[in-house]
């Protein structure tokens, strides 16, 4: 790939404008281990919890089943997603408009756009829902405040959509800053829970427990689609490396090393406890202070760091659908959005549901980027040379995926069947049509 000409802007002030256009060549200075911390930094959240956790919970499976399977449909994922990340770190352009070379400018802005709005929007609210749980819970157990939920929500909301508003910069600095209390936090998270499991025993003792595995696919499944949608917004952040290399590995590292701290944490308080939130099950096996404080700023300080990436990434696919906005306009609309929905708990006492809904579009929607991606162009996109409304074979194996993954019971793995079927039907479509 030629790689993009630096674009002259005007100066950029504390607020980021670079919208569809390419970031200039002087700004791409972010470095892989970087991206690593920002990624770590993001991955171990109330939201990312719930897979891992709902594994034990609802499926029924051991820790160790548990975390495996989550694991591993995770970091099928986050290859993927790093595989993707490519053409922002090559040209400086955001994932939205890279992608307009594989399913046409239009199908771009008004099918691929909307779906990664909706998903980002969906996570954005999950997190500040599972963080107003927190804070709520500790100042009702440590102060006795009885805080109304929405005035929380409303709050962390507000603050976290004005932070994406910076931009990169601000996910950039606020991992850093926020990094050595999100260790300790997690580091005090983990000796309570070991210490509590060795006072109750059995969690680590119980490796010969259920390991269903029609359940561990279906697990590995949806944590797959929770992540692969990641391939519609992985490029707008690795607009700012320095390499494509360097912009890969960063982001493949981070994600799969925070994944793993993220299901241990998730399976593991699932299983001792039952609880869908380690931040929540932690605090109440402490009764310092500081400590319940500490797993308090941390909680608090992990939700900001993911959801930063959620209206960051959110905001740039409302522009490709609506390039008039404009980046700040985009962004502000997101965060009104995402602040209205932040205010109903039920999309997490629902998210096996509601994940499972969302992977109905995004996995077949991201088997035929990856696949067109990968095997037909080669790496190699043209986002902007006469390029058509729509890819009409795209559109037809993504209807077929559709139809499949809804089709399909739980105990075949619809996320890996839909994916896997979707992108073969491409490929072998695109091939016939080519001879």
């Amino acid at each position: 790939m030629a790689k993009a000409q630096p674009v002259a802007m005007p100066p950029q002030g504390r607020i980021e404008r670079f919208g569809l256009e390419a970031v200039p060549l002087e700004l791409r200075k972010t470095k892989w281990y970087e991206y690593t911390i920002i990624q770590m930094a993001f991955s171990v959240n109330a939201g990312n919890f719930l897979v891992p956790a709902l594994a034990v919970i609802q499926g029924g499976l051991s820790f160790f089943a548990a975390f495996l399977s989550t694991v591993i449909g995770a970091t099928l994922a986050f290859i993927f997603v790093s595989y993707l990340s490519l053409p922002g770190a090559e040209r400086g352009i955001p994932s939205q408009y890279a992608i307009r070379s594989i399913i046409g400018i239009k199908g771009s802005r008004f099918i691929s756009s909307p779906i990664r709005t909706i998903t980002s929007l969906y996570w954005f609210s999950v997190q500040t829902i599972g963080g107003t749980l927190v804070v709520q819970f500790i100042l009702e157990r440590t102060f006795q405040l009885n805080v109304p939920f929405y005035m929380i929500a409303m709050l962390l909301a507000l603050i976290m959509s004005g932070l994406a508003l910076v931009g990169f910069d601000a996910v950039k600095k606020a991992t850093k800053y926020f990094l050595p209390l999100l260790i300790l936090g997690q580091l005090l998270m983990l000796y309570l829970l070991l210490n509590q499991g060795m006072v109750d025993g059995g969690v680590f003792g119980n490796s010969g427990g259920n390991w269903n595995l029609p359940m561990m696919g279906f697990f590995a499944s949806l944590a797959f689609v929770q992540y692969v949608s990641g391939v519609s917004s992985s490029a707008d952040v690795t607009r700012y490396a320095i390499t494509t290399r360097q912009g890969f590995w960063g982001l493949f590292t981070g994600n799969v090393f925070g994944f793993i701290l993220t299901a241990f944490f998730g399976a593991y308080t699932a299983t001792l406890t039952g609880n869908l939130n380690p931040f929540i099950a932690t605090s109440d096996m402490t009764n310092s202070g500081v400590f319940t404080f500490i797993i308090l700023g941390a909680a608090i300080l992990s939700m900001i760091s993911i959801n930063l990436s959620n209206a960051y990434t959110g905001g740039f696919s409302l522009l490709n659908s609506v390039p008039v906005l404009g980046r700040v306009k985009s962004s502000i609309l997101f965060g009104i959005a995402g602040i209205l929905l932040s205010l109903s708990p039920a999309l997490v006492e629902e998210a096996k549901q509601y994940i499972s809904l969302i992977g109905a579009f995004v996995i077949p929607l991201s088997a035929v980027i990856i696949t067109d991606f990968l095997f037909i162009k080669k790496k190699q996109i043209e986002p902007s040379e006469g390029l058509p409304s729509y890819n009409k074979l795209a559109f037809i194996c993504i209807g077929i995926g559709i139809l499949v993954y809804l089709s399909l019971p739980e105990y075949m793995s619809p996320g890996f069947l839909a994916f896997i079927l979707t992108g073969s039907i491409y490929i072998l479509v695109c091939k016939t049509n080519h001879k």
